[in-house]
């Protein structure tokens, strides 16, 4: 994308706040004079001629985003309500009066709806805010709304519906709405370590450690388990997964709940697709054996039917993500509320329509977001800062995982951030490898990239090594980067160097802004009910990791500092930059390690036992494609990492 073209997907920023303009006019000049306009991004990315299988029948379920009302005193009250210097700094709108305020026009919105049915859709529904409008039709109806080409692509093993043609709307409809979303089924990923267990069981191998540094492969290691050398010294074996109190020591969490700052009075939503039949049991059982109180938590799961992504391997992936994210808040927020909220399957239709539930309830005071896009080519930009701009006024904090694949220059084919972590409304979590000593000490922490080399020969015999020669091959890391979509937020003006937000078009929005541990070779035990070998089904652990896991994490954390505060601390951004300005302290910088760091990771090869033997890796760490680690504000790491002592939790809470 060259530099015009990102601009020309942008509305101005006034302080926090953005709007991207999808439905500006665009593609030729016939149509940039027609009576229509066009949404840019609207292509499908995966509508490739190649990959088409015919063309799309059947009823086509819709949501519309309109645009919510007085979009410029919106604007400006987002910017003041997250100010730390401004006087209506976190005076933040109950769902109620957010919609008094702004939500659509019972005009706007008949508008719209008479619009559809004279299409032949038939509205299904509205959101409590009115900012979505949900319809049904068949494909052709879609069709002649919307002035598209539907057609089925094969996308890896599944047949999806795509657009073929820019999606386009009546110039006397189009600015009332944002974004149309459903037109195409794109799938929303979770971004939990990319081997995430499904309901069939996994466990981890041994030999593990408890701590970093435990176990090192040695000539006092039994045969069967030692490993080479690597870098001309020992390496240590992977820790086996850190369990609640090793994370809370770390990141000086066991000081504020010994504060009494714990998340009491806080309530941490979670949105995932699906919903784990045993998940409270699970949560349960995991806080019964890990020192943590019994879990709080409540659910509200979408009762529409599954569209697309519905088999039981999509399902198993999401069971592993919701088991990750509730026992990831839970461990730092042991006393908080976990409220989940699932879609009705990964699309970005049912994720989007979630979210707006849970913005409308305004039940959550923070939202953890494990899932995402490869890179910010996503046609539900403009539709989900809609909802983000809710989020802020009402004092909701938004986490979002900033990625597992580095800078995606290995899966798209060129560097990019992934929405919506880029947004500049809301807090994209990076991730970082951390080691945790015997006493709960962080021994050391660095950016989430590793590399990979497989054990070749037996262990133990004379010619046993690592190939290729380590550090081998990337294999996933923490995402981050400059956003080719936003323009830099004022609250990264003097924090971000410029050899970042310059890469594109000129100060540009960076991500991540704070991180935490994602690496899944120092990852987190986690545990759920799962199926074995035998049939059987029962709970198990093992360990797992991502960037979310960082982001629920950071949720909880951030629950910890609002009970601290003793309300919502809402969009934390501006915040954060601030005290990166006046009280760097209160964050761990993260910087290249002074050695080489790598771990020896043993996995049963049947994932479950020793039946079918152990295959050993080298997983080398701190090298995350062309993201970086440098003194101050990095794309790898973006601010840092919470410091000891909840150093962090304590600043955010003195602030005005």
């Amino acid at each position: 994308m060259n530099k015009l073209r990102a601009r020309a997907l942008v509305v101005g920023l006034a302080a926090v706040t953005s709007t991207v303009a999808l439905a500006l006019p665009g593609g030729s000049s016939a149509a940039r004079h027609s009576s229509r306009k066009t949404f840019k991004n609207s292509v499908s990315s995966f509508a490739k001629p190649a990959a088409a299988v015919g063309n799309a029948e059947g009823k086509v379920p819709l949501t519309i985003a309109l645009r919510w009302s007085h979009g410029a005193k919106l604007k400006h009250f987002t910017a003041a309500v997250s100010d730390p210097s401004s006087s209506s700094y976190r005076q933040f709108l109950s769902a109620g009066a957010f919609r008094a305020r702004y939500a659509p026009s019972a005009g706007r919105v008949a508008a719209v709806k008479s619009f559809l049915r004279s299409k032949g859709l038939h509205v299904t529904g509205i959101s409590r805010s009115r900012v979505l409008l949900d319809a049904v039709g068949s494909a052709s109806a879609a069709e002649r709304a919307f002035g598209t080409r539907l057609e089925n692509y094969r996308v890896g093993h599944r047949v999806l519906r795509g657009t073929a043609k820019p999606v386009s709307l009546p110039a006397s409809v189009s600015r009332y709405v944002s974004g149309v979303v459903g037109l195409d089924q794109t799938l929303q990923r979770p971004l939990s370590q990319a081997s995430a267990p499904p309901p069939a069981a996994f466990a981890n191998a041994r030999p593990c450690n408890r701590w970093w540094g435990k176990n090192f492969s040695s000539n006092r290691t039994p045969p069967q388990y030692r490993v080479p050398h690597a870098y001309h010294a020992a390496q240590p074996f992977a820790p086996c997964g850190y369990v609640p109190d090793q994370l809370q020591s770390a990141y000086g969490v066991d000081t504020a709940l010994g504060s009494g700052n714990d998340g009491s009075g806080q309530t941490v939503g979670i949105i995932d697709a699906f919903a784990a039949p045993t998940i409270v049991a699970d949560v349960s059982k995991y806080s019964d054996l890990h020192g943590l109180p019994a879990p709080n938590i409540t659910q509200t799961v979408s009762s529409d039917s599954c569209q697309v992504g519905c088999g039981p391997n999509s399902q198993g992936g999401w069971y592993g993500e919701e088991t990750l994210d509730l026992e990831a808040v839970h461990a730092m927020a042991p006393n908080a509320t976990i409220h989940y909220y699932g879609a009705a399957d990964p699309s970005a239709r049912a994720l989007l329509r979630t979210m707006s539930t849970a913005l409308d309830d305004d039940n959550a005071d923070m939202i953890t977001n494990s899932y995402g896009s490869l890179g910010e080519q996503v046609a539900t930009v403009t539709a989900q800062e809609e909802l983000f701009q809710q989020a802020v006024a009402q004092g909701q904090g938004m986490f979002f995982s900033s990625g597992d694949n580095g800078d995606e220059h290995t899966t798209t084919g060129y560097v990019t951030a992934d929405y919506p972590a880029s947004s500049p409304l809301v807090t994209a979590v990076g991730g970082t490898s951390l080691g945790v000593g015997p006493q709960g000490d962080r021994t050391f922490e660095t950016v989430w990239g590793t590399h990979i080399s497989g054990l070749k020969g037996q262990p133990g015999g004379k010619n046993a090594r690592w190939a290729p020669k380590p550090p081998g091959p990337f294999l996933y890391g923490g995402g981050g980067g400059t956003s080719r979509l936003f323009p830099e937020p004022s609250y990264q003006n003097a924090v971000v160097p410029d050899s970042y937000s310059g890469m594109y078009a000129g100060h540009d929005r960076v991500t991540p802004d704070i991180s935490m541990v994602g690496d899944p070779t120092t990852g987190m035990l986690v545990g759920e009910t799962q199926t074995f070998p035998s049939g059987k089904k029962h709970y198990g652990e093992y360990r797992i990791g991502g960037t979310s896991l960082s982001s629920p994490l950071m949720a909880g954390y951030m629950a910890d500092a609002n009970t601290a505060n003793g309300g919502r601390l809402g969009f934390v951004n501006p915040a954060l930059y601030q005290l990166a300005q006046s009280n760097p302290g209160v964050y761990s910088d993260i910087v290249p390690s002074p050695s080489k760091l790598a771990a020896a990771r043993a996995d049963y090869n049947n994932g479950v036992n020793l039946k079918d033997g152990i295959s050993f890796t080298l997983r080398s760490i701190d090298r995350d494609t062309s993201l970086q680690t440098a003194p101050g504000y990095d794309n790898g790491t973006g601010i840092g990492t919470p410091a000891g002592g909840a150093a962090l939790i304590n600043a955010l809470a003195a602030l005005p």
